[in-house]
């Protein structure tokens, strides 16, 4: 229907109410001027949803990729038990079954959604670009026996009954996100340095304070190259990939000094890592161990 036949139907429905002119054309000027801005608000609206992409966030300024997350966790990234009571670290032992379950081997086993990537550090696994019209794209495989003896599927306690607890450690899920493992030992400690290797991303604990020197013990490391590798990136997002398991890392703290609070920082390592004091798990995560044994 033309602008002219709506504004005849308009006046005659006014004309029907016995309104004078003046105000029958008062009203038509304020049909004609919201209609006008309710065209230009449909039109501003359409002209953005041209340009956001259904894959990938078009801003991630709020987010500095990326985030380095664990498993157990508590609101104040503290883990305390008592060896001699079960009940102190069923919390934490329950929360990495149940994240764990995502990563049995029952659940990877669909050809159409999973492959196998390799055991050792590989370069990027590139299946196409965002928009292109691959679709959903396939996950790699990511084995719980890797993890070790912080897999659970031995020991169900992940350690925490002997005093040797584990933790999961994963990179938070970026689109399109590729980390680049470090370049030189420079900015890395020297503890961690001879951890740098081709084609994954190194991960390194140690105490945060100064006085907890000699404390922490050793930590081992468990997972593809002890770090995250790169045939695992990039993620494609939830709708592209959505079957994506992220590799893991597995610490296992073996001799922690009982009967003492413990502050440990932990760090992923590379080119494109930033870390940040006001984000305390951006690229890195501190955790206060208090494990008792009287």
């Amino acid at each position: 229907m033309s602008q002219s036949s709506v504004l005849h139907i308009f006046c005659m429905v006014m004309t029907h109410f016995s309104l004078s002119p003046f105000t029958v054309k008062i009203l038509g000027f304020y049909l004609i001027f919201y209609a006008f801005l309710a065209g230009v608000f449909i039109g501003t609206i359409q002209a953005l949803l041209l340009t956001l992409s259904n894959y990938k966030p078009t801003w991630q300024d709020r987010v500095a990729p990326p985030g380095l997350s664990h498993t157990p966790r508590s609101d104040k990234s503290e883990i305390a038990f008592n060896l001699n009571d079960v009940e102190t670290y069923l919390t934490y032992t329950k929360a990495m079954r149940e994240f764990l379950v995502m990563y049995d081997d029952d659940k990877q086993r669909d050809q159409m959604k999973y492959e196998d990537c390799g055991e050792q550090p590989e370069d990027y696994k590139n299946r196409g670009d965002l928009e292109s019209d691959v679709g959903i794209r396939k996950a790699c495989r990511f084995q719980r026996s890797w993890l070790g003896p912080c897999s659970g599927m031995e020991d169900r306690d992940f350690g925490f009954k002997e005093g040797k607890p584990c933790l999961i450690v994963k990179l938070n899920r970026i689109v399109n996100f590729r980390p680049r493992p470090p370049s030189s030992n420079e900015s890395i400690p020297e503890g961690a340095q001879t951890k740098v290797q081709p084609n994954v991303m190194p991960i390194f604990c140690t105490n945060k304070r100064e006085e907890d020197a000699g404390k922490m013990g050793e930590v081992k490391y468990y997972g593809i190259g002890e770090g995250f590798p790169l045939q695992y990136y990039p993620y494609y997002g939830k709708l592209l990939h959505p079957q994506y398991l992220q590799p893991l890392v597995a610490l296992q703290f073996v001799n922690l000094t009982m009967n003492t609070e413990l502050r440990i920082e932990c760090r992923a390592y590379g080119e494109n890592i930033g870390y940040s004091e006001k984000d305390k798990f951006q690229g890195k995560f501190d955790v206060k161990f208090t494990v008792t044994n009287l």
